[in-house]
């Protein structure tokens, strides 16, 4: 179980910007986002509140597999935009 509470992962969710390709009353259909948007994603993610893998990929559910997350941090790790706390949090710089 992540340690966001609900709240906190419905606004991380709503922060996310992605692409509308449809709207209606009953569907948003939305693109999902290529490696570099993802980076670009969880670097906002982490510089609202540092987090473990399970609560990015909570906030994420849907948008993104955890194998394409874990990717997108180890590349933010890579370039030094990010680094990873002894409890397993990422933190971006």
């Amino acid at each position: 179980m992540a340690n966001l509470s609900e709240e906190e992962i419905e606004e991380l969710a709503r922060r996310v910007r992605l692409k509308i390709l449809h709207e209606d009353e009953e569907v948003v259909l939305m693109t999902a986002p290529n490696e570099e948007q993802l980076e670009e994603i969880i670097k906002e993610l982490l510089g609202y509140k540092p987090m473990n893998l399970r609560e990015i990929h909570t906030v994420l559910s849907g948008i993104a597999s955890e194998d394409k997350i874990r990717r997108a941090l180890n590349s933010l790790l890579d370039r030094g935009e990010a680094y990873i706390t002894s409890d397993g949090r990422y933190i971006s710089t």
